[in-house]
């Protein structure tokens, strides 16, 4: 048994004080009084030191994987190595349930990365499916992003759904001409930040990419629709338009990954759509693709969840810097990173928060003198996995 006090409690509905936590094997137990502790002589006492005392985070759209088993072009590294090795980093981030986000691309114009060829992305598929039964650090799950026009790997994905492999579904369309790459120039130069390309090559690349032929809406509604049947929700990718928000919508999908511009982004919100944005967009100040600012979405509510995209530590950074910065409820940013992607994901009756009935997973966050994060406690299914001691000699 554990109870973690000494700290500013993080609970679903506010943040509270002078009370501690009793964890009993895998389950949070209840919130106590701080003046109950001494009911538990025999439980082992976790000091908070007045930090924050918050649920694990919940990262549901990362590919950070793909750097960690592929760090150069052509290079792979096993994956079950890659795996172990990811989930030592994303713990100290705070991050306790990855869904590690694979895609599943037709042919990939940027860079051509081994991780994403199809015979490597079901083995890194098998790979985080095995976690499961073995001896692990954080939650792994599976995020498959399949881009539409990847009409031959259909069946694979249904498979995989079947099996249980796939817990969270989204489907992109990185067609040049709308979605992230409605600007054509930025998507221009972006190729060419990635080739040694003229203006000419540019052009036939644009003009193949928009003649592809893509997986129809009555496919994709077959693909919801099995999704769904699993307990699986399924998210649009890149909304630009509103039109397309109503489209998804009636095709079963709840999730909104990145919508592009803020009248799309208010309207999922409005629809009921949960919305993501990315975490380091707000440390960066805005868009590197020249999209919607993240701080401006929360600004106008109408961002429900962050991600860590590619950069684990932004959720941690981010959520102090849309408070301390923008003027933001510290309690609600913490929502964003917790709760709510529990719920988008059908697991708040699991995890997500600090209630009694489930599963302790815990962070203890202090702060440094000038402000700066410090993750120094974490516990994952009521296990202590790490300590984390700062010291200044």
């Amino acid at each position: 048994m554990y109870i973690v006090h000494n700290g500013k409690i993080i609970a679903e509905e506010a943040i509270i004080y002078d009370h501690a936590i009793l964890v009993y094997r895998e389950i949070i137990q209840k919130v106590i009084p701080e003046a109950e502790i001494t009911n538990h002589p025999d439980a082992t006492l976790i000091d908070a030191r007045g930090g924050y005392i918050a649920p694990g985070f919940i990262d549901i759209h990362s590919d950070y994987i793909e750097t960690i088993a592929s760090p150069r072009p052509t290079l792979l590294m096993d994956f079950n190595m890659s795996l172990r090795e990811a989930e030592k980093i994303l713990i100290s981030h705070g991050i306790t349930t990855m869904f590690h986000s694979l895609s599943f691309y037709k042919d990939d114009a940027f860079s051509h990365s081994p991780i994403r060829d199809p015979e490597n992305v079901q083995k890194m598929v098998d790979a985080i499916d095995a976690t499961h039964n073995e001896l692990h650090l954080i939650r792994h799950r599976l995020h498959a992003r399949f881009e539409i026009d990847n009409i031959e790997q259909v069946d694979c994905l249904v498979q995989n759904i079947k099996d249980d492999k796939v817990h969270l579904l989204s489907f992109m369309d990185h067609t040049p001409g709308q979605g992230q790459y409605r600007n054509l120039e930025a998507y221009g130069e972006t190729l060419k930040g990635y080739h040694n390309l003229t203006d000419d090559d540019v052009q036939t690349i644009i003009l193949e990419q928009q003649n592809t032929e893509v997986m129809t809406i009555a496919k994709m509604k077959e693909i919801v629709d099995i999704a769904n049947d699993k307990g699986i929700a399924v998210a649009s990718h890149d909304d630009d338009e509103i039109q397309r928000l109503e489209l998804v919508k009636d095709i079963g999908i709840t999730v909104s990954e990145f919508p592009i511009t803020m009248d799309v982004a208010k309207k999922a919100t409005e629809m009921g759509l949960f919305t993501i944005a990315g975490a380091p967009n707000v440390l960066l100040g805005g868009s590197h693709s020249g999209n919607l600012a993240s701080a401006e979405a929360v600004k106008h509510q109408c961002v429900d969840i962050l991600c860590s995209d590619y950069y684990p530590s932004a959720l941690l950074h981010a959520i102090f810097e849309l408070s301390d910065h923008h003027g933001n409820d510290l309690h609600d940013m913490f929502t964003k990173v917790t709760l709510n992607p529990a719920k988008a994901v059908r697991m708040d009756d699991e995890i997500g928060s600090i209630k009694s009935g489930k599963k302790a997973d815990l962070i203890v966050i202090e702060r440094m003198e000038d402000g700066y994060p410090m993750l120094t406690k974490t516990m994952v299914n009521g296990s202590l996995i790490t300590s984390t001691n700062y010291r200044t000699k």
